[in-house]
């Protein structure tokens, strides 16, 4: 990205920052050295956030406390090292070309992650303010939905999950099955433009929180993560998957992950990774024997539980014989099938026993929340 801010455009942006310096999202620019906050200044502009700027130890100690983000030109950290800011926001020492050993150093001293070349990580740089601001406030909540048997409707109900968790923030779905229809298609979404596993699994480095969203092919607040329709089956990349995962967290109020049921490591970790893991289990002798493998393979989770489709055996029968908790059960909703098949997905209205489901996982999952932050 092509970048030109200098001399009246410096000044521009100092006066942005001057009219909100209190913000409790803005990074913070410590530097006397006039080129070297022009550089610093081109990248906040094109992040699009507007930064507190320090000139001096003592306005970056004023600062300090209420800043998302701290860099350090290299020109000021010695001074800063010396008074020792308390740790807060995540700090780097920044520099115009190589920086030199002093400044690593001095970095330690600051307690700031790394030393950083601005020029020759500006990209970076941009995705990381851009995601500082982005960031939400609440941690996004993160559900896995796994099948006890094959054909226990786990693509479904993770997709009317996503749908239904759409209607109060942005929601992301992720599909971790390459065996799977693929959710973009159970969605209605196989023909919008977007980026799929297939361009992810190719590309190396961070993925910022808003590329990601603004990437993913999606209709209204509901963007999914899947696979090319028609593509020939691919494994998950580790390194992809984890950089996903956490952009999507950081960037979606809720995240549906479809997880496949066949061991295996990766998908365990991503497992592991969820706030919440559903085991849709369908209420016959099979699901429940299904169900209780689940159980025994997750067991270190701390929170697993399940979602009963059918009414062949009742929820505190299962509770019994899988000894984990019905979060919710449903009986089977007519014209799902029929919803997915005209491109609607499978949550057609806000009524009947899926919506209700979804509803009833949600709620559940929002009443622990908040008895987890009253008690803490």
């Amino acid at each position: 990205m092509a970048m030109s801010v200098v001399g009246d455009n410096v000044r521009m942006h100092e006066d942005r920052q001057t009219t909100a310096p209190d913000h409790p999202a803005a990074p913070l620019l410590v530097t006397a050295d006039e080129a070297l906050l022009a550089d610093l200044m081109e990248l906040t502009a094109a992040a699009d956030v507007t930064p507190t700027v320090a000139r001096d130890a003592f306005e970056a100690l004023l600062a300090w406390a209420r800043a998302s983000l701290v860099l350090v030109g290299q020109d000021l950290a010695e001074e800063l090292a010396r008074v020792g800011p308390e740790p807060g926001a995540p700090a780097y020492v920044v520099a115009r070309g190589t920086p030199p050993d002093r400044a690593y150093q001095l970095a330690l001293q600051l307690g700031a992650r790394q030393v950083v070349d601005v020029g020759v990580s500006a990209g970076w740089l941009v995705e990381m303010l851009a995601d500082i601001t982005e960031t939400r406030p609440e941690r996004a909540r993160v559900i896995g939905v796994i099948g006890a048997t094959g054909g226990a409707g786990a693509t479904t109900f993770a997709c009317a999950l996503g749908q239904w968790a759409q209607r109060s923030g942005d929601t992301a779905i992720i599909d971790c099955d390459p065996q799977g229809p693929g959710l973009d298609r159970v969605l209605g979404l196989e023909a919008a433009d977007g980026f799929r596993w297939d361009a992810l699994c190719t590309t190396a480095g961070r993925i910022s929180a808003r590329a990601l969203r603004e990437a993913l092919p999606r209709r209204d607040r509901l963007g999914v993560l899947s696979w090319y329709v028609g593509a020939e089956p691919q494994t998950l990349q580790a390194f992809a998957v984890r950089e996903a995962l956490s952009a999507a967290r950081r960037g979606h109020a809720t995240v549906v992950v479809d997880l496949p049921r066949m061991p295996d490591r990766l998908v365990d970790e991503v497992a592991a990774r969820c706030d919440r893991l559903l085991v849709m289990t369908p209420a016959n002798v099979v699901g429940v024997a299904g169900a209780a493998r689940m159980r025994a393979r997750f067991a270190d989770h701390p929170d697993v539980g399940l979602v009963l489709r059918g009414e062949g055996l009742r929820a505190d029968e299962v509770e019994r014989a899988v000894r984990l908790p019905v979060v919710t059960q449903m009986r089977d909703q007519r014209g799902v099938a029929e919803s997915i098949d005209v491109g609607g997905g499978p949550l057609r209205s806000t009524r009947g026993p899926l919506a209700r489901a979804c509803s009833e996982v949600l709620g559940a999952l929002d009443r622990s929340a908040g008895r987890l932050e009253a008690a803490s």
